[in-house]
């Protein structure tokens, strides 16, 4: 995607007026910036933005992300790049944030991480999800609120993703059909908090500022089970055990997270990767669903 010099221009006067602060734009260097977007490091009149820019129908998706920014800088000790302003110009919708030099984490960076997130999991809400729906990847992630966390994981989370993925495998559909009239069975007990959420909480959305604080970005906002972050932490990797370590010893777990409750909460992952990548996610998919109804 090449980016029009009116794209910049309208970027530019946008900043301006969020921030009260004349800007225009001096270099522009492209970055890593995720698998669907075409993201930039801005600078000028002093100042660095962070540019993130996408075709002009992806304008709600940037909108529910700098919501979710807003949300979890409710977060103590932790760092969480502040929005500044999202738009449209003409075919391209663009996202403005804070620019933070990022770094990979220390070890003590990820005891801080650990510590920090069992922190930002102590803010809850009354019912689990959010009042608004945001993205989980390129895939839309509904977040229609429940007083049941049972019922939101059901009808919010497995099956959304097992009814889009039905048509492509129907066996793994008919399987999880099994698995969502479990749950009552499989989470018996378990009436967890609805606990502010990363909700897309992989090593590459998490790093260290250059003061050595830990910093979450990139995030698909929720309430819910806190166990859900941790579980999709330990899926795809890049934490180590200093940040698990803290984690726990800050708020221990509870009987039937590793056994049940971990892999139940990858899957919601492995089946949104089987969605876009198909092939080997959607066998691990069906695997884990084979395994979980095993244990009922």
């Amino acid at each position: 995607m090449t980016v029009p010099s009116r794209l910049i221009k309208a970027v530019d006067v946008a900043i301006a007026q969020a921030s009260g602060e004349a800007f225009i734009t001096e270099a522009r260097r492209s970055v890593a910036g995720g698998d669907i977007n075409q993201a930039y490091a801005l600078s000028g009149n002093g100042h660095r933005y962070f540019l993130k820019i996408n075709r002009a129908d992806r304008l709600a998706m940037f909108e529910a992300e700098s919501a979710g920014l807003t949300e979890l800088r409710q977060a103590v000790g932790l760092r969480v790049p502040a929005p500044v302003v999202s738009g449209a110009e003409d075919a391209w919708s663009f996202l403005v944030i804070e620019h933070v030099q990022l770094q990979r984490p220390s070890r003590a960076c990820m005891r801080r991480l650990g510590e920090a997130l069992a922190d930002m999991h102590g803010v809850v809400a009354t019912r689990h999800g959010w009042h608004r729906d945001n993205m989980i990847g390129p895939n839309a992630q509904h977040n229609a609120r429940h007083s049941s966390w049972v019922e939101f994981w059901r009808e919010n989370r497995l099956a959304v993703m097992l009814d889009a993925i039905a048509p492509e495998h129907p066996a793994l559909a008919r399987d999880g059909d099994r698995l969502l009239a479990a749950l009552p069975d499989l989470l018996a007990g378990h009436t967890p908090e609805a606990s502010l959420l990363h909700g897309d909480l992989w090593g590459g959305n998490a790093g260290m500022d250059d003061a050595g604080r830990p910093v979450i970005y990139d995030p698909a906002v929720y309430y819910g089970d806190r166990e859900t972050d941790i579980a999709l932490a330990e899926l795809f990797g890049g934490f180590t055990p200093d940040f698990f370590e803290a984690y726990w010893g800050a708020w221990p777990g509870t009987p039937g997270y590793r056994e049940i409750r971990r892999p139940l909460y990858q899957l919601y992952h492995l089946l949104n990767h089987a969605r876009l990548f198909g092939g080997g996610y959607a066998g691990q998919s069906h695997r884990l669903i084979q395994q979980l109804l095993a244990s009922v």
